[in-house]
Formats: C-alpha cells, sequence, structure tokens
C-alpha cells in the first residue's frame, strides 16, 4: 500500500475525529483519541502472485482510449491547477442530468463524498442520532457515522434480497440524521423498483434526507430510469452519488459526483474539497470518457460477458445466484465463507465473504475471460 494512501486514509479519520471531537463534545472526544489506530492490511499485501484480482469490484476493461489520450495530453500541463476543467466538468454533469450547476459537488472519487456527507450530518444532528440504511449495503457512508459516534439503524432485505421499503419507513423517527440507499445495492447486486424508490424518497425526503447511492448505475438495463435525479429535480430532499470508478474504470484515478440541492451542496462542501482534491490528469480523462458512449457499451457488454460465463459455471456445479445489474456476482456458498476466500487467496483468486440470513456468501467481481477463467479453475477445485 502507497504512502500515499496511508495518508490520505488517514486525513479521512482525522476529519472525522475532528468533527467528532466538535459535535459531540470534550468527553466523546477524548473516548475518540483514546481508540487504537486501526492498521489496514491490504488483502493480497503478502501474495507474490495474483492471477485474478476480483474483490474490489474494478473495471478490468478501461479506461477508454479517448480517456488514456486526454490523460496523456494533460501531462505537460499538470503542474497548474485544473480549475477550468473542473468547472467545464461540472457544467458537462450539470446539463446532463437537467440541473443547475450548483447542484452539483465534485470529489475524488464518491467515497469523499460519502465522508463528508456523513461529517455533515453528524454536525447537524448531534448524539443520539442515527442512520438509516438496509443491512447488507455498502457500509462507507454508515461506517464514517459510526466511528463518529452517531448510531446505525438497520432494516433486513426482504426474501428477495432487495429494499423492504415499508419497514424502512417505519423505523424513520426523530432522530434519523440520514436514510442511505444503495442502488443497485452492494453486494447483491440486485437493481430495486425505480416507482417503489421514488416513492419512498417523495414521501420520506419531506422529513429526511435521503443519500442514494448510484455507483453501479450504469450497468443497469436503464440508467435514466433507475436514477433518482427526477427527485432531485422536482425539489426534494435527496441527494445522490455517482463514481467513474466501475464503467469508466476511473477506480484507480479518483473521479466522482454528487447532485442534490445547492443548499445541501453548500453544506456538505463545508466537510469535503468540492472538487479540489482532483488531479489535473484525472480530470481531463473524466471530461473525454463522460460522453464516451461507445466506450460505456463496450464496458458493459465485456462485463456482461463475464457475467454469463460464471452464471453458466455456477449453475453447471449446482450453485444458484442473485441476479446482478452490476460488475459483480453474490452467490450462497456450501462452506465456510472465510475458509473458501482463504482457500482461492491460494490459488491466485482473490474474492470477497459475506455472511446474512443465516447463509455464507460469495461475491465474485467481473474480471477479463483470462481472469473469470483463473476463478473457475480454483472454484472446480473447491466447489
Amino acid at each position: 500500500m502507497s504512502s500515499q494512501s496511508v495518508s490520505r486514509r488517514n486525513w479521512l479519520k482525522s476529519s472525522t475525529m475532528i468533527a467528532a471531537g466538535l459535535t459531540m463534545g470534550t468527553t466523546k472526544w477524548a473516548e475518540l483519541q483514546a481508540r487504537p489506530a486501526e492498521t489496514f492490511v491490504h488483502p493480497l499485501a503478502d501474495l507474490p502472485v495474483i492471477k485474478a484480482r476480483l474483490s474490489s469490484n474494478e473495471n478490468p476493461f478501461g479506461p477508454s482510449e479517448k480517456a488514456k489520450k486526454a490523460i496523456t495530453e494533460a501531462l505537460p500541463d499538470s503542474y497548474l491547477y485544473p480549475r477550468e476543467h473542473l468547472m467545464k466538468f461540472r457544467k458537462m454533469i450539470a446539463q446532463e442530468e437537467g440541473v443547475s450547476e450548483d447542484h452539483i459537488m465534485l470529489g475524488a472519487g464518491s467515497g469523499e463524498l460519502l465522508v463528508a456527507t456523513a461529517i455533515c450530518y453528524a454536525f447537524k444532528n448531534g448524539a443520539g442520532s442515527h442512520v438509516l440504511s438496509a443491512d447488507p449495503s455498502y457500509m462507507q457512508l454508515v461506517r464514517a457515522s459510526t466511528n463518529i459516534g452517531i448510531g446505525w439503524e438497520k432494516v433486513p432485505l426482504n426474501k428477495a434480497y432487495d429494499y423492504d421499503f415499508s419497514a424502512l419507513s417505519g423505523k424513520v423517527t426523530d432522530k434519523t440524521s440520514l436514510v442511505y440507499i444503495c442502488n443497485p445495492n452492494n453486494p447483491t447486486g440486485i437493481v430495486t423498483d425505480p416507482q417503489q424508490l421514488a416513492a419512498f424518497c417523495e414521501s420520506v425526503s419531506k422529513t429526511k434526507p435521503i443519500f442514494v447511492d448510484e455507483a453501479y448505475i450504469d450497468y443497469t438495463a436503464n440508467p435514466k430510469k433507475v436514477s433518482m435525479v427526477e427527485c432531485i429535480r422536482k425539489g426534494q430532499n435527496v441527494m445522490i452519488a455517482r463514481t467513474f470508478s466501475k464503467v469508466h474504470s476511473f477506480a484507480g484515478l479518483r473521479i466522482g459526483y454528487l447532485i442534490a440541492q445547492p443548499d445541501v451542496i453548500k453544506e456538505i462542501a463545508k466537510f469535503g474539497t468540492s472538487g479540489s482534491s482532483i488531479s489535473s490528469t484525472s480530470v481531463r480523462g473524466a471530461i473525454a470518457s463522460y460522453g464516451d458512449q461507445e466506450f460505456i457499451k463496450y464496458s458493459v457488454a465485456k462485463n456482461n460477458e463475464s457475467k454469463e460465463f460464471l452464471y453458466k459455471l455456477l449453475k453447471e456445479n449446482g450453485y444458484t445466484y442473485l441476479p446482478s445489474q452490476t460488475n459483480f456476482v453474490l452467490f450462497p456458498l456450501k462452506m465456510d465463507g472465510k475458509r473458501f476466500v482463504d482457500e482461492m487467496m491460494k490459488r491466485g483468486v482473490s474474492i470477497r465473504s459475506w455472511v446474512f440470513d443465516d447463509k455464507q456468501w460469495c461475491r465474485v467481481s467481473m474480471g477479463t475471460m483470462d481472469q473469470m477463467k483463473a476463478f473457475a479453475e480454483a472454484f472446480k477445485q473447491l466447489a
């Protein structure tokens, strides 16, 4: 792991702890200071040969050639702050989404925006409040909130492993600071019904803000139909996060953005960088990739090819799976999840495991066909 990554992680943790001290008072601050520092050990750190890295939902099919060209051309001017390029990028997003530019906040990946939002609503609501989300779901915003001292109210997914909006609505109280929805959800890969989600947003956002994480939306059959951007156009208190880490294959280049009401953007911006953490090369690449529909179609098609390969493999070996509209697939295991992860790692394949609904689960990110074949070879030895 690079020193830059460690520094960024420490910065985020320090920012969270500073926010906690200001929000929760000196007693809580002292408690947080007394906590031992976490040591982050990358799961791949001690493995010299990895045949297939299928644990982080990265996209191995990009970036696009247009993005690479733009990044290369940006290098001579990379000594300059990319202000005009950030302004151009924000304008492009606003025009595409049908909102004004003050609805948009940029970030170095959506993670920065998730953490900034967590800190913001910790300040606004203080001790005793909680974030409400489904379980399981993506945890970065929830984890940042709980690290500060905010509670987590969780609602299990329904029997189809989809959102139970009735149960979520029933858990909204005066203590709810924020409702977090990941759609399509991670780790399930399931996209929820857009009409049900829109109805939930319209109802609940009248009293509580709703954060919809649309990291994987470009993999869905109809992204514009699935997205909740229309809720923002209608003036509802809904926030939407997007990232270039998935279909655009910018996981290492770090580009993300938040769409919300202008007054909400102003509040969250106090705890973020508003795009100043984005490198010149990254934003120039993002501008080129944003409108590259040919590459996006290619990226989705290659992802689906790998996904169909995995579906066939699982069926042939007597496994079921959850139908995914993302770049990963979740399926129930027939052995202990941790042991399965360890055994696959020994064979040069990294994956992730979960435990919920009294079952052991494996999540596999989509790789190139060679990587998927490496997964298949290792999987058959354990299946």
